[in-house]
């Protein structure tokens, strides 16, 4: 009967260590999907790719990655833009404080290491915006060096081949995690088995439902061997999302609608949205705000428009857009001239454009062509 691994044992198992490794290049080679950032050994390439990835479904990455790379195709370039340039060319990816921590990294870099990325994990983690994972990420598999990288996925397949009962060893900070995969990286090519721990948990090792026949690892997987994989990781409980209410006021004049920029800090900092202005309950949104902030009021629809529901990692906007017609050029007392703007249906703004207000527009009648 196979032995049930367990904390308590030796954490140097190198035979097991040195089986993974033989097992995920063949399996890699033949299984992986086709990524752009694949296909480059470019450092800069692919701290991108990683930083676009963080909490950003794959797909969406696509639709984004080659056009961030052709409008800042070097660290240098990415230094020298203006911030409100790249929160515009980040438009859809969300997370925006990842743009701007990459912004300021690309100047970090240009200014300590004349533009070029370090190539050890402990100077990369020097970096604004480069944490333990993506100092790893770059590392191995730019530089081709055993760094370890431990995300979700990586530290699931671990979890499972190792049958970790304990919920909190299960966890991507677990240090037995990072050991193991950088005595893994060590048994072979960096760089491939780094994306190959990721690649498998992304799509063979899954939180649901894993494909335990297509599984390079399946012969040394202890959660297979007891018929707990579905069981390990342990579920964990999500928080309940708080919601707020509030009114977004779409007011045109001359056919033209008002943005504003938000604050520079807190939730979508800096970027251009409706005014917002807060309302206590669900069954306040019935019509518009009586103290909207306008020296002018505009002259408001009967009713709203329906609502539209965004939700953030932490927490839900339910917002209510409230059409009003103004008599003069609108200015909005909640925010300074300079942030405030007049767009035509389908124009856009310079600056970055969060995803919460592209359902705004695109409910208002406002939408991109």
């Amino acid at each position: 009967m196979a032995r049930r691994r367990t904390q308590a044992d030796p954490g140097d198992d190198e035979a097991l260590l040195r089986a993974m490794a033989q097992a995920l290049e063949p399996w890699f080679a033949e299984a992986q999907r086709d990524m752009p950032w694949r296909r480059t050994r470019d450092p800069y390439a692919i701290w991108v790719s990683e930083i676009m990835l963080q909490q950003t479904r794959v797909d969406t990455v696509l639709r984004h990655y080659d056009g961030f790379l052709e409008r800042f195709p070097s660290v240098a370039a990415l230094a020298a833009a203006d911030e409100q340039a790249v929160l515009q060319q980040w438009s859809g990816l969300g997370y925006y404080r990842r743009a701007r921590l990459l912004h300021r990294g690309a100047r970090d870099v240009v200014e300590r290491f004349a533009g070029a990325l370090p190539r050890t994990a402990e100077e990369l983690r020097s970096i604004p915006g480069v944490g333990e994972y993506t100092a790893g990420a770059i590392a191995s598999i730019a530089f081709d060096r055993p760094e370890p990288l431990v995300d979700g996925n990586v530290a699931r397949v671990l979890s499972r081949v190792e049958g970790i009962d304990d919920p909190k060893q299960q966890l991507a900070t677990a240090r037995r995690h990072w050991q193991r995969v950088a005595g893994v990286l060590r048994h072979g090519t960096p760089r491939v088995l780094a994306q190959a721990l990721m690649e498998l948990g992304a799509t063979v090792c899954t939180p649901r439902s894993p494909r335990c026949p297509a599984c390079p690892l399946r012969s040394r997987c202890e959660a297979r061997r007891r018929g707990v994989q579905e069981e390990i990781p342990a579920p964990r409980k999500k928080a309940e999302q708080p919601v707020s209410w509030w009114h977004a006021l779409a007011v045109t004049w001359r056919g033209r609608l008002l943005l504003v920029r938000r604050p520079d800090e807190g939730l979508l900092a800096d970027l251009w949205c409706l005014p917002l202005v807060p309302t206590a309950a669900p069954e306040r949104i019935d019509g518009p705000a009586l103290d909207s902030g306008f020296s002018v009021p505009p002259r408001w629809a009967e009713a709203p428009l329906p609502e539209v529901r965004h939700v953030f990692t932490h927490r839900i906007w339910q917002m209510a857009p409230v059409l009003g017609r103004s008599s003069r050029k609108p200015e909005w007392s909640e925010a300074p001239a300079e942030r405030q703007c007049l767009i035509a249906p389908g124009e856009r703004p310079p600056g970055g454009l969060p995803r919460v207000t592209t359902k705004l527009l695109e409910r208002v009648g406002f939408a991109a062509p």
